[in-house]
C-alpha cells in the first residue's frame, strides 16, 4: 500500500466510526449516503492491505482494491435482491391501510423532533389528523397531518421507524387543483419503484431534509403550474385509504404487481418491479436519487 494512503487510513476510520455514531442519533438518509461509501471503500483498501502483508494473491494493490469493490458491489446487490424477494413474498400490504393514531403517540419527544412541531405552529399549519400504518413485525409508521392555514396545502410528517430505534422524519406536501391534478413533494428515501395516477404530479426531492425549503419548493411548482388549488373537504384517513387502494389497482393493471391470484405462488411483485425496487434503492442509498415521476 503507499504510504501516505496508510496513512490516510486510521483517520478515515475513526471519522466513519464517528458519522456511524452521529447518524445513530439522527437518522440522517443523507448522511448515511458518505456512510456507505465510505465503508465500501475502507472495506477494498482493508482487504488489499491485508492482501499485501500476507501475500495471498501475486496483483498489484490497486488491481485486488479494485476487485474487492466490484465483489462488495455484487455482495450487496445480491443482498438487495433477497431482501426485495422477501418483501414481495411477506404477507404484509404494499399499500397498507391507515389506522386513527389515538394513543396519544403521535409525535415524538425528541428535541429535534419538537422544533419542527414548533416550526409548525409558528407558519400557521394546524394539526387535523393522527393516523398509524402497521410495516410489519408490530412496528408501526405513524403519520402527523397538518393543513396550511389556508385549507390548500396538506402536510404529511411521517415519522421512519429505524432498526436501532432511531426515527426519521420525513413530510409530503399534497394540493389539489381545479385541472382536478394532485401535486405531491416529498422527501421520501424509501424506494418505490411502482406507477403513480397519471392525475399525480409527484417531486421526490431527498435531499431536501428541511421542512421550510420543502415547502417553499412545493409552493413554486404550484405557481409554475398557473392551476388554481383547491380547498381540502376529505379527511385525511378516507384519502389516504382511498389513494393506497387506488394505488394497489393502478400498479396490478400496469404490471408492477402480480395479480391476487398469482401472489400466493409468486409473491406480490413481478421480475420487472423487483427490477424497478433494486435499482432505485441502489440510486437512493449511494447518490440520494429518486425515481423519475410525472
Amino acid at each position: 500500500m503507499p504510504e501516505t494512503l496508510s496513512m490516510l487510513l486510521a483517520p478515515a476510520v475513526a471519522l466513519l466510526l464517528l458519522l456511524f455514531y452521529i447518524n445513530l442519533r439522527v437518522a440522517s438518509p443523507i448522511l448515511a449516503i458518505p456512510i456507505r461509501w465510505m465503508r465500501w471503500i475502507l472495506f477494498a483498501l482493508f482487504a488489499a492491505e491485508t492482501n499485501d502483508q500476507l501475500a495471498l494473491v501475486d496483483r498489484p494493490f490497486w488491481v485486488v482494491t479494485f476487485t474487492v469493490f466490484l465483489l462488495w458491489f455484487l455482495l450487496e446487490s445480491g443482498f438487495n435482491w433477497l431482501k426485495v424477494s422477501a418483501i414481495s413474498l411477506s404477507p404484509l400490504p404494499l399499500f397498507p391501510r391507515y389506522v386513527v393514531n389515538s394513543g396519544g403517540d403521535e409525535w415524538p419527544t425528541q428535541q429535534r423532533l419538537l422544533k419542527v412541531r414548533d416550526w409548525l405552529r409558528d407558519h400557521r399549519f394546524t394539526p387535523v389528523q393522527a393516523l398509524k400504518a402497521e410495516i410489519g413485525g408490530g412496528i408501526w409508521l405513524r403519520t402527523s397531518v397538518y393543513h396550511s392555514h389556508d385549507n390548500l396545502m396538506r402536510l404529511h410528517v411521517l415519522f421512519v421507524p429505524q432498526e436501532n430505534g432511531a426515527i426519521t422524519v420525513c413530510y409530503s406536501l399534497a394540493t389539489l387543483t381545479t385541472g382536478t391534478r394532485r401535486y405531491v413533494t416529498d422527501n421520501l428515501y424509501i424506494p418505490f419503484g411502482g406507477f403513480y395516477p397519471e392525475s399525480w404530479h409527484v417531486d421526490r426531492s431527498p435531499w431536501r431534509r428541511n421542512l421550510a425549503r420543502l415547502v417553499v419548493h412545493h409552493r413554486g411548482r404550484l405557481e409554475k403550474s398557473g392551476e388554481t388549488p383547491l380547498t381540502w373537504e376529505i379527511s385525511p384517513i378516507d384519502d389516504i385509504n382511498q389513494q393506497q387502494q387506488h394505488m394497489e389497482m393502478i400498479n396490478t393493471e400496469l404490471g408492477y404487481l402480480l395479480p391476487h391470484a398469482d401472489r400466493e405462488e409468486y409473491g406480490k411483485i413481478t421480475p420487472e418491479g423487483r427490477f424497478r425496487i433494486w435499482k432505485e434503492a441502489w440510486l437512493l442509498n449511494y447518490f440520494g436519487i429518486a425515481g423519475r415521476y410525472s
